[in-house]
């Protein structure tokens, strides 16, 4: 990968802006970053940006010059930035080089390392977890983040400041969130995508439930016919906006075949997919993650994986069901009390759908429910 001399900005300094600010700097740019946020501390002096040789780094807070943004080479931009802030919709207008954090980290990323990108409105982060495990119980170097805590450009951080080692590097899998696909991708192209499912969620930033799965479908854009593409079966609004990208992915689905199917009775997924030459079962009696729809997020994690073509079947996968763990505060046993009470963390739920799925897992117990947070648009 070869480092970079450009001016480069990089806007909104979250989580997702920071890790890309540090890539940018490993990479030899030159790099402002800016928030309007003016709470923020200046990075100049974290310890973090000066182990890189930050000298090519300064911070702007608060008010800016807006001809900052027009003379930079690079404007990359964090998730949590909308495009109505700071002109960013003109400077896409303009032909100016806007990128999100999401494809600057998958620039610098090895062509060698397989992409798992998963989104949807809800089972992302399990979802991912699962896969995660599944990968590493045999041995698989993989690198588990983005939306789900750890920004891409992190995994790309060490690949650019270690190049003289071959990069052990063998899968990412990363949760992706609509707002990290606002801005088209042009180097995140993954071997797996997968949209989990689409309930009404963030509709104060996308408006409409078709504009908030036209974001959701972006996965696809970049994808060939030999990859594997997933799909949540019977989503009006999903089925209109992946038509654009019908000829790009092998598509199966989530409750159909071609795809898979879960009987949870009998606590059995099956996989049929012909195309990649995948038809199996997998047995979920021996899940310890509690709730039904963990069997739906083992299943599409498992044929995820398979489909990954890194030497992984279904069958393989089946001695890993028993290990799965959920990600922190989603279905998270915390406590058995003497009583025989089980206490469950489900704080990560944040709609409707999400804790409802919660609530089905505890079906049959006696429970006591704690709600609270305010009602999404």
């Amino acid at each position: 990968m070869v480092h970079i001399t450009v001016e480069l900005q990089v806007i909104g300094l979250g989580i997702s802006g920071k890790a890309a600010a540090r890539l940018a700097l490993a990479r030899g740019a030159s790099v402002v970053g800016i928030d309007q946020d003016e709470s923020l501390s200046s990075l100049e002096h974290d310890p973090s940006f000066m182990a890189l040789n930050s000298t090519g780094f300064k911070t702007v807070l608060g008010n800016f010059d807006w001809n900052l943004l027009k003379d930079a080479d690079v404007v990359v931009v964090s998730p949590g930035v909308p495009l109505e802030k700071y002109g960013l919709s003109y400077l896409l207008q303009s032909g100016k080089q806007v990128m999100s954090e999401l494809d600057f980290a998958a620039e610098a990323l090895p062509k060698s390392v397989k992409i798992l990108a998963v989104t949807g409105t809800n089972g992302k982060s399990t979802t991912v977890t699962f896969a995660g495990q599944m990968l590493n119980h045999f041995g698989i170097d993989t690198f588990v983040g983005g939306n789900l805590g750890i920004p891409l450009s992190e995994a790309a951080i060490q690949h650019v400041t270690s190049p003289t080692q071959e990069c052990k590097l063998k899968v990412a899998v990363v949760e992706v969130s609509s707002y990290q696909m606002a801005i088209p991708c042009v180097y995140f192209r993954p071997s797996v995508s997968v949209v989990l499912n689409l309930t009404p969620d963030h509709l104060e930033r996308h408006k409409t439930m078709l504009d908030y799965a036209e974001h959701k479908c972006r996965l696809f854009s970049h994808m060939t016919n030999a990859k594997l593409g997933l799909l949540s079966f019977g989503n009006q609004h999903l089925d209109e906006a992946v038509k654009k990208y019908w000829n790009k992915f092998n598509p199966a689905w989530i409750g159909a075949f071609p795809g898979l199917e879960i009987d949870t009775e009998a606590k059995i997924a099956t996989f049929k997919v012909p195309d990649i030459g995948i038809e199996s079962q997998l047995q979920l009696g021996s899940m310890r993650a509690l709730g039904k729809h963990n069997y739906f997020n083992a299943a599409v994690a498992a044929l995820s994986v398979a489909g990954l073509d890194v030497g992984l079947h279904i069958e393989d996968i089946n001695s890993t069901i028993e290990k799965l763990r959920p990600p922190p505060h989603r279905m998270q046993v915390v406590h058995k009390d003497i009583h025989g009470v089980t206490w469950v963390d489900d704080s990560k739920a944040t709609n409707v759908e999400a804790t409802y799925a919660g609530l089905m897992g505890l079906k049959g117990q006696k429970s006591v429910i704690l709600l609270g947070g305010l009602a999404k648009v």
